[in-house]
């Protein structure tokens, strides 16, 4: 399969086969992914819950209003914004930075030092703005390696991120959670899996420009 085909392959499954499990090198594939997604300034304000556990994933279903793709799925991938996004985080992948290029602090502190006053000045709510804007991209970008992978998922932002939060024990890890992101194989007799995809034509959607 091309790019193409596999995205007219995949579709927001409704319906898992609950007997197939993601082979760990799968798993591993797709943590690899959510990494190289590209963020802004490349400050990676994300992590990534990897959830495999029955009893977890049926806690999850009620603030979830009861998607059963919670349960079925063979993992559910949690994604969450860092709670702590201030001047140490920022040090900290400088230094990182610093530790994998070998890249002169002459070079660094500029970029560095606008950073730090750019977060300063920026309200918490902004900057969780921010982050969860980079989930999104992480999101589109998972979506995509599934596809090619072979990788059925569904992708979810309705639910109730305080209890999600509760159960998971989030507050420990200083995590949000934004995303969900149930992913398996999908059962033979999910009809949606034969649905046409109902898109805009590109003549609709893409405008070659010209000066």
């Amino acid at each position: 399969m091309n790019v193409i085909d596999s995205l007219e392959w995949r579709y927001a499954v409704k319906k898992f086969d609950t007997e197939k499990k993601i082979s760990q090198n799968k798993i591993e594939i797709l943590e690899k992914a959510f990494s190289l997604t590209a963020t802004s300034y490349g400050l990676q304000p994300i992590k990534m819950l990897v959830v495999e556990n029955k009893k977890v994933q049926e806690q999850l279903l009620e603030p979830c209003f009861n998607q059963q793709q919670i349960s079925t799925a063979s993992h559910v991938l949690v994604l969450c914004i860092e709670d702590n996004i201030d001047e140490q985080f920022i040090l900290n992948y400088f230094e990182r930075v610093k530790d994998l290029r070998n890249t002169p602090d002459e070079i660094l502190n500029p970029f560095k030092d606008f950073l730090i006053k750019d977060f300063e000045k920026s309200s918490k709510e902004k900057i969780e703005t921010w982050a969860k804007n980079q989930l999104y991209l992480t999101m589109g970008n998972l979506l995509t390696v599934c596809a090619i992978e072979k990788i059925d998922a569904c992708p979810m932002e309705g639910f109730q991120p305080k209890k999600v939060e509760e159960i998971l024990g989030l507050d420990k890890y200083r995590l949000k959670p934004v995303l969900l992101l149930p992913v398996g194989y999908r059962a033979k007799d999910d009809m949606f899996a034969e649905f046409k995809k109902v898109r805009k034509t590109l003549e609709d959607t893409i405008i070659h420009y010209e000066k």
